[in-house]
């Protein structure tokens, strides 16, 4: 293996982590955002109003998006295992 193999492969991963985490972090800036505006016109500074919708968002949209997360780490940790022969040269 040489380092710009390894770095190759490292920065795969991280593209493939934020690709996969940019949907629920998204989810959560948008509710954390709503939730700031509610605060904001209401004035109502309780600390888990939120947290609470966040989550709730959060886990919403990985209710809905983990079909396709799990078929894009599938594909990965497949085109991984397929390629053995070729890293242990």
């Amino acid at each position: 293996m040489t380092p710009e193999f390894v770095i190759e492969f490292a920065k795969q991963a991280i593209i493939l982590t934020i690709y996969l985490s940019m949907p629920m972090l998204g989810l959560g800036l948008i509710a954390g955002l709503v939730v700031s505006v509610f605060q904001a016109v209401t004035q109502v500074q309780e600390m888990t109003l939120t947290f609470v919708p966040k989550i709730i968002a959060v886990f919403l949209g990985l209710l809905f998006a983990a079909p396709w997360m799990l078929d894009e780490m599938t594909s990965f940790t497949r085109r991984i295992i397929e390629n053995i022969p070729l890293y242990i040269r």
